[in-house]
């Protein structure tokens, strides 16, 4: 699978009416269409509205509708890769996918602009449960919503495979960051998400005995200065900082980093101690998030 260079181009639009959105899906009975556009026109409501009212559809089947008319990419359940921990891919309508889009709005604002320079950012936190993986995997998917081309490496090389971006996006086993750090392997062998127009991935791959010193070779440099030739935003997910130093090595690559915590559960002095050794080592600590779930 080359993605090296993927089509991420998004359409442009759809031109269809949720009707007939929702029919061809199977969500939506012919017979059942005048119903509601009766009901729309006496009742003087939306089209959803008056489908609601009259039981014939769902808000779920409404905001599938919704999501093909704007080209808002999100997956629904049963559908693979379906995984009920990348929240904003299968409920981006939650209050928890809200909250993430208003994370990258000032992600934006704050490091992701228009300089070439500002592509890359590492998603570190000081303790083990804190969801790096989970913020940098439902980061990743609402940059690519928003029609930026998006890259997601999975730096952990010491998580095993079931705590891995791999399982989170059910994808393919084989060589990924390791393997290139290696020279085993060049950045084609980054998955583009189906499901997700304008998201790839590539996944940590097979465990090293050396993560660290496969880090710090200037292999590493060369794959995020490829990458930014491809991609708009580049998001690194990272092992815990507080046993590991692997983060730092990586957020001193990418020159930036956003800090996760977990409430009632990240002790506040790591996560101090972690946020001053990075910025030491001239990381733009861009900001935090605190992960409530």
């Amino acid at each position: 699978m080359n993605a090296a260079l993927p089509n991420h181009s998004l359409p442009l639009g759809n031109t269809r009416s949720i009707g007939d959105i929702l029919i061809a899906a199977g969500r939506l009975k012919p017979e059942d269409l005048q119903r509601i556009l009766d009901a729309q026109q006496i009742e003087k409501l939306s089209f959803g509205e008056a489908a609601i009212a009259l039981n014939a559809l769902s808000k779920a089947d409404i905001d599938f509708a919704l999501s093909k008319q704007f080209d808002y990419a999100y997956m629904v359940e049963g559908q693979d890769p379906f995984n009920p921990q990348l929240v904003a891919a299968c409920k981006p309508f939650s209050r928890v996918s809200e909250n993430l889009r208003a994370v990258r709005s000032q992600l934006m604002l704050r490091w992701f602009n228009s300089d070439a320079l500002r592509k890359v950012m590492t998603v570190v936190s000081a303790g083990k449960g804190d969801g790096r993986s989970f913020i940098a995997a439902n980061l990743a998917i609402v940059f690519a919503q928003q029609g930026q081309r998006t890259l997601l490496i999975d730096g952990d090389l010491r998580a095993d495979a079931q705590h891995s971006q791999q399982a989170l996006f059910n994808l393919e086993k084989g060589v990924g960051l390791s393997g290139i750090l290696a020279g085993r392997a060049t950045l084609d062998v980054a998955q583009p998400v189906a499901a997700l127009p304008g998201l790839t991935v590539l996944t940590a791959g097979a465990q090293p005995p050396n993560p660290q010193e496969l880090l710090g070779r200037t292999a590493f440099a060369q794959v995020l200065r490829d990458a930014s030739l491809q991609f708009d935003v580049i998001l690194i997910d990272t092992p815990s900082g507080g046993d590991y130093s692997d983060g730092e090595i990586i957020a001193a690559r990418a020159g930036a980093a956003l800090m996760v915590a977990r409430r009632n559960e990240t002790l506040v002095p790591e996560a101090k101690e972690l946020g001053a050794r990075l910025q030491d080592s001239g990381v733009a600590l861009v900001g935090s998030v605190l992960n409530d779930a």
